[in-house]
């Protein structure tokens, strides 16, 4: 059916909808008309059958027009049933059957209505998709070279740009905070209901709201290059992909039109009755079965959507149902990625502060995670700390300072004996490791003094997720990591895993993937998208973790959580699956009601309580309409799933 375009700008596209509007309401009231007509001055039939002709001809043109320019591209619809059905409700027109202009006036305008619901999907399916497009807010304060503040429109903002936000404010584009403290609301990106404190350094999106202080941001992307940009435009190409029983569907068009006509045919053959054939054609337009599928997904990416999983095809979307395996990966995935210490050793005769102490002045100038470690026990502890001379780094090995007049060496025992320190000097309780740490060792002046054991932390969030997995069936849970095997069996037993690889480089863990897929399993690879690319690649559905502001992992994965919420993934696997059930109950009440209604076409049940013929397709497409509701209303339920975990978001301000 002939719908306002959509290659057209909003404004066309409001002016073409509006008329459209007016012609079927226009056309609809002239219809109307002539039942009121017919009714009230049985003698006017000549004016009845006048504005039932009108109102006809200006409800059925767009359905002939679109109909006929399917037909001039080679395409074939189910529409074309309709079509068919008003063109012989004109040729038998005002008889004394009945007054078909008015048959073809309500067929026209009930099905144009169910035109209507079917652009518009779900009745608010799309609801927290259109609500990102809302999200970003249309001025923004910057900050000019000058130190002044202006408003300006948010879409000239450009990367480079100062801009201020103050308490309220929604974020105008993704940016770098340069100046202050607050408390952000990040729910439209990552799904998480707790606000995220931020400090100069962190990074902002563009449309989450800023709660408490007042900042000062350096715009990094704007307008569609943010995070919700990309994200908006990704589900919406999401929305335009197809899964196989949708595929099939439209196979199946090519010869269900000429099918359901032989039908009418023969129904007019045995019956002599053209109502009957016509209301068959009319009963057997299958929108509802058109609209199974289609509104079922739209409402789960809304649903997915509201979660901060971003999923690029409904095809995967309908693939998680099926997962048997997960892969994932350990840092950052099923850990936080930020090391922690959690064992100090000093030798004897050395205390705790001293280690500490040398420790991490040693390394204040290194960005190695296990530094950062250290000086942040530093820093809890309140030591003091030297600023170091002489500073070098070998990547992956150690760190060589002048400390406090002293040469400090801290890095791996490897390193240090290649350094020519001994290890000796620590006694047999001292050198014991502890079970899933990883130790550097500190030597001042060729003496070793201690070691320090720091520990990359599971999520708080992993055990359960890992539990829940194995309760929706998944009957592999593998973790992969290139760390050394001591810490992966430790990580790996806290969580439940039934497998562990460790000490694995990228090309291992697509090795792993691969020999997963071959034994049979339906493979998930979960990772942070950067490091991870070939094995996300590889698995039947990959899974960037933490995607918000990064490219590489929004774009490297088949599914993005936006956040590093690890229960998220059970809830996409039930999500998946009762999509799946929405759409087998959708398809099978489609297909149940045009099985029914051409049966009924054919005996004639469309005419009870003595009405005349031409009411039989008038009550048919009503009963067409209201299958279509059903089928809506079953997809929409879809919206609500996981309610119970989304984060309440008031609605923007403009």
């Amino acid at each position: 059916m002939s719908h306002p375009g959509h290659e057209h700008s909003a404004e066309e596209q409001q002016r073409t909808l509006t008329l459209w509007l007016l012609g079927v309401f226009l056309g609809g009231a002239l219809v109307l008309n002539s039942f009121i007509a017919s009714a009230v001055w049985p003698f006017a039939n000549g004016v009845a059958d006048v504005s039932a002709l009108i109102g006809a001809i200006l409800l059925s043109v767009p359905i002939l027009w679109g109909v006929a320019r399917d037909l001039t591209r080679g395409e074939r619809h189910f529409n074309d049933l309709v079509a068919l059905a008003i063109i012989a409700c004109f040729a038998l027109g005002s008889s004394g059957a009945g007054n078909y202009y008015q048959t073809a006036g309500v067929v026209a305008f009930v099905m144009l209505l169910a035109d209507m619901i079917e652009h518009r999907s779900a009745l608010g399916a799309r609801e927290a998709i259109m609500h990102l497009m809302r999200l970003s807010p249309k001025r923004a304060r910057l900050i000019t070279e000058a130190g002044v503040e202006m408003e300006i429109d948010s879409v000239r903002l450009k990367p480079g740009d100062k801009i201020r936000l103050r308490p309220g404010d929604y974020v105008a584009a993704d940016g770098e905070i340069l100046d202050g403290n607050s408390t952000i609301d990040e729910a439209t990106i990552t799904g998480e209901s707790l606000p995220a404190d931020k400090g100069v350094g962190d990074q902002v999106f563009a449309g989450t709201i800023n709660l408490t202080g007042a900042l000062a941001v350096r715009v990094v992307r704007a307008g569609g290059d943010t995070t919700l940009g990309r994200v908006r435009e990704l589900i919406l190409d999401a929305e335009k992909t197809k899964i196989p029983v949708m595929t099939l569907i439209d196979q199946y068009a090519f010869w269900y039109t000429p099918v359901v006509i032989m039908i009418a045919a023969m129904i007019f053959i045995f019956t002599h009755d053209p109502a009957r054939a016509i209301t068959a054609m009319v009963v057997t337009c299958p929108c509802a079965f058109i609209l199974a599928t289609p509104t079922a997904m739209v409402a789960a990416l809304s649903s997915a959507a509201r979660l901060g999983i971003l999923v690029k095809d409904v095809s995967h979307l309908e693939a998680a149902g099926k997962l048997t395996a997960i892969a994932f990966d350990k840092t950052g995935t099923l850990t936080t990625g930020r090391l922690a210490v959690t064992v100090l050793r000093p030798a004897a005769g050395v205390n705790l502060e001293e280690l500490v102490v040398l420790a991490a002045s040693a390394e204040r100038h290194s960005n190695h995670p296990a530094a950062k470690a250290v000086l942040n026990v530093a820093k809890e502890a309140n030591l003091v700390l030297s600023e170091p001379g002489d500073f070098s780094e070998t990547a992956g090995k150690g760190v060589s300072a002048r400390v406090q007049e002293s040469r400090v060496l801290v890095g791996r025992g490897t390193w240090l004996r290649d350094m020519g320190v001994s290890l000796e000097s620590l006694n047999a309780p001292e050198l014991r490791e502890v079970e899933g740490t990883s130790p550097f060792y500190v030597a001042k002046d060729g003496r070793c003094i201690g070691w320090i054991g720091v520990e990359d932390n599971a999520r708080p969030d992993a055990k359960e997720a890992t539990r829940e997995l194995k309760d929706l069936g998944v009957r592999s849970i593998t973790m992969f990591t290139g760390d050394r095997w001591s810490v992966a069996r430790k990580v790996a037993g806290e969580l439940g895993c039934t497998e562990v690889e460790a000490e694995c480089l990228p090309e291992k863990k697509l090795e792993l993937v691969n020999r997963m897929k071959e034994q049979g399993y339906y493979v998930a690879v979960v990772g942070d998208g950067v490091n991870d690319a070939p094995a996300l690649a590889a698995g039947d559905i990959g899974v960037a973790m933490g995607a918000a502001g990064s490219d590489v992992a929004i774009n490297s994965a088949s599914v993005a959580l936006m956040s590093n919420d690890l229960k998220r993934l059970p809830f996409l696997i039930r999500l998946s699956r009762k999509t799946r059930r929405v759409v087998y109950q959708n398809l099978a009440f489609g297909g149940v009601f045009i099985v029914v209604g051409l049966i009924m076409s054919g005996l004639g049940l469309f005419q009870p309580f003595g009405l005349e013929a031409q009411y039989a397709p008038m009550l048919a497409a009503f009963l067409h309409i209201v299958s279509s509701f059903v089928v809506v209303f079953n997809s929409a339920r879809l919206v609500r799933f996981g309610e119970h975990i989304a984060p309440y978001h008031s609605p923007a301000t403009e």
